[in-house]
């Protein structure tokens, strides 16, 4: 008998064996905090086992475990890497999860061996990635040496088959990987028929960005007979975060993966988020040189973070070197496991000791909530040139033509929506709309001939149209507003862009129209029929913008201009404001926070309660709210990019009775704008060089201002086109209106 069958045989005697459970090192313990310990708004943490830590199983260290792959709920193979002269080897472990906390144990162990019985060790085989393909037979494995991806016979370990991998992937010098960082991840859809091999670290054509994100690819392959053979058939570009790997993937269908980056900064510990992936509609870049030279946003796959694990409860964790939270260590595989109450699934992740006294080999279970993509339902779109009945306007604009039109422009154009309502209070079936442009072209010197005003329109879905029906006229007969406007003798003295800046509306209980203007910043109260019915209401504490008529000589403002109330919400009663200023004030030492204010309609005046919410970087501004039930808001938060440079537009949702322990309001991405699926066509045809269209649906207009909660999941989203400015759809034409309705399920 040969050594190596000796050593198989042994290990199958083991295996077959399989009742004495793993030793625990000392001391070890399974932990389990309250049910639903809070991570993060869709992630909790149900416990941990360090069970697993320094024990053997059949004379092999239980270390190194890079990868889990599920055979049924609690049971499941870890893959070792490569740890030293180790025969490479599966072990089968129990996974449980119960009252008394979360369990680990080894059942068994299957050693992998080449084709001719002679088994694979750490010194050329390193293992990272696994998937139990169906049947519950064999298993790939991808080694991160070479790169390789092989099947492998789960009754006596022999290698069968190998996987092709693309030249360009190969470890440098023969291709462009670097050492250690190839196929750490590996993944297949439920059905077998896709396959996804992910790069730890970046080729070297591709690199690092300026930010220190990885550039990298997963590979995608094939299957067109139940997973029996792959191919590649494409390559997705995925953007890591700063000096941050990809780790590990989990197919989730549809075009759906989990993620999980990893990194490690010595001295300090270790870096583990796990992220929602959606790859619908993403572009093929095999033919990609390198991904430095990407500038289209829509060619990354799209990623929502699901969980920090720094972010959870320590619950009793200890770490064996500094760590930011010691429930962290060296994290590199992850699980999907069974259904859970909530519509939650149960999430297993495994740190990867290295065979190192100061890691640890250990099991978390967490209860997650993965939400469908969110889909496009209805697209609508009113013409840019579609003017309206008035004076002539855009003479106090260059005559010199922008996006295919020239100023002065025959009546009043609509220059995009900046606020969305029901036409009628309670309805919320999106069918007909009272939607306000914001002051006309921009600024307070050229906007004097643009006159404010509310139009009532009909989206026409079925035919991707607008059907404009009429429109009230904002006005100041009564003499309300107590400074001059650019009307100011005249009978009905209709206001114009050169006296408000309107940019958000709401309707309170009694029918009356609230204003939330970004020169003051101001509220400005009118009736249902736009007549202004008191003076306008400044902020609180005295902040102006620079266009503001209370600034006195010298103040200086301390709300940057055209950062007032872009947003404002309204409790479901009327009865309550909620308007939110658009960018940090100039005095905040926190540019990323935007404050949200409450206004008591019944009293008339501001409570001084407040909220501050955090956008992702300062950079980035609120652009619309609405509530959604109780104090539960949905938000725009956007950059100021359009086409192919825009990055963020988002919805998110927040809770205002909801603070954090750092004084700010929670954050959820509800849908990024971005990225939605259309999967029946609703989008297309496209137009001739219609950017963000088809199976993969963007809203790459510049400046997202409305959203309006619908029905259900239901939101309806549009834009201010800065007529004629902005060109993000089609390059050279100006901006159409466009009003879209999506489903996003689990928004509420």
């Amino acid at each position: 008998m040969t050594s190596s069958k000796r050593v198989r045989a042994a290990v199958v005697a083991v295996a077959a064996a399989a009742t004495l459970p793993a030793l625990p090192a000392s001391g070890a313990q399974a932990h389990h905090p309250s049910a639903g310990a809070s991570c993060a708004p869709d992630a909790s943490l149900i416990g941990f086992s360090d069970a697993l830590d320094k024990t053997t199983f059949a004379d092999t260290p239980v270390s190194g475990l890079s990868a889990l792959a599920l055979t049924r709920s609690s049971r499941g193979l870890a893959l070792v890497d490569n740890i030293g002269t180790t025969p490479a080897r599966v072990y089968d472990v129990d996974l449980n999860t119960d009252k008394r906390g979360v369990s680990a144990k080894v059942r068994g162990m299957t050693v992998l061996t080449r084709p001719d019985g002679t088994p694979y060790n750490g010194g050329d085989f390193d293992g990272e990635g696994l998937v139990a393909e169906r049947g519950g037979k064999t298993i790939l494995a991808s080694s991160e040496r070479e790169p390789s991806i092989r099947r492998f016979r789960l009754s006596d370990g022999r290698e069968i088959a190998s996987l092709p991998v693309p030249a360009r992937f190969q470890v440098t010098p023969a291709g462009e990987s670097a050492v250690n960082q190839t196929f750490e991840s590996l993944t297949a859809t439920s059905d077998g028929r896709t396959l996804y091999a992910g790069m730890e670290g970046p080729l070297s054509g591709d690199g690092r960005d300026a930010q220190a994100r990885g550039l990298q690819r997963i590979i995608e392959y094939g299957s067109w007979n139940g997973g029996k053979s792959y191919t590649p058939v494409a390559q997705l570009a995925y953007r890591t975060d700063p000096s941050l790997g990809l780790v590990e993937l989990v197919a989730l269908g549809d075009g759906q993966l989990l993620a999980m980056e990893r990194g490690f900064t010595a001295g300090v510990g270790n870096t583990v988020r796990v992220y929602l992936v959606n790859a619908t509609g993403a572009p093929d870049v095999t033919g990609v040189a390198s991904l430095s030279t990407v500038t289209d946003s829509r060619t990354w796959v799209g990623k929502e973070l699901l969980v920090d694990i720094a972010d959870c409860p320590p619950s009793g964790a200890v770490a064996k070197q500094p760590q930011p939270n010691p429930l962290l260590d060296n994290i590199e595989a992850m699980a999907l496991g069974e259904a859970l109450p909530g519509g939650r699934r149960l999430l297993w992740l495994l740190s990867d000791d290295n065979g190192g006294a100061t890691q640890i080999t250990r099991v978390y279970a967490l209860s997650v909530k993965l939400r469908p993509q969110p889909e496009l339902k209805s697209r609508a779109i009113l013409s840019a040139t579609a003017y309206q009945p008035g004076p002539i306007s855009g003479t106090q604009l260059a005559p010199t033509p922008v996006n295919g039109i020239t100023p002065p422009f025959p009546g009043q154009p609509i220059p995009g929506f900046s606020a969305v309502i029901p036409a009628s209070a309670g309805d919320t079936s999106g069918r007909r709309l009272l939607a306000m442009p914001d002051n006309g072209f921009g600024a307070k010197n050229n906007s004097a001939d643009f006159l404010l005003r509310a139009y009532y329109v009909k989206p026409r879905y079925d035919r991707h149209e607008v059907d404009v029906e009429g429109f009230i006229s904002f006005r100041d007969p009564n003499h309300k507003v107590p400074f001059p406007i650019a009307n100011e003798t005249t009978r009905e003295r209709l206001l114009t862009g050169a006296d408000f800046d309107i940019e958000s509306l709401a309707r309170d209980y009694r029918g009356d129209l609230w204003i939330g203007d970004e020169f003051g910043p101001y509220l400005v109260r009118t009736d249902k029929t736009g007549k202004v019915l008191q003076a306008p209401i400044p902020l609180p504490d005295g902040a102006k913008s620079p266009q503001s008529p209370d600034l006195a000589p010298g103040e200086t403002p301390t709300v940057p201009a055209s950062r007032g109330f872009e947003a404002m919400a309204v409790s479901r009663d009327g009865k309550w404001l909620y308007p939110i200023l658009e960018g940090a004030k100039t005095d905040d030492a926190d540019q990323r926070r935007r404050i949200v204010y409450e206004f008591d309609v019944r009293a008339n005046r501001y409570t001084g309660r407040t909220w501050w919410f955090r956008v992702a970087d300062p950079s980035l501004v609120v652009g619309d709210a609405g509530v959604l039930d109780g104090r539960r808001l949905v938000l725009i938060e956007r950059d100021n990019e359009m086409g192919p440079r825009s990055v963020v537009k988002r919805l998110l949702v927040t809770d205002l009775d909801e603070v954090g322990a750092d004084g700010y309001l929670g954050r959820r991405t509800a849908v990024d704008l971005m990225r939605v699926a259309d999967p029946h066509g609703v989008s297309t045809p496209a137009r001739p060089n219609e950017y963000g269209v088809g199976k993969l649906f963007s809203f790459p207009l510049q400046s997202v201002e409305s959203v309006l909660p619908l029905g259900g999941d239901r939101v309806l989203v549009a834009n201010d086109n800065n007529f004629p400015g902005n060109d993000g759809r089609i390059p050279g034409r100006a901006d159409d209106t466009e009003l879209i309705v999506l489903d996003v399920p689990g928004l509420r």
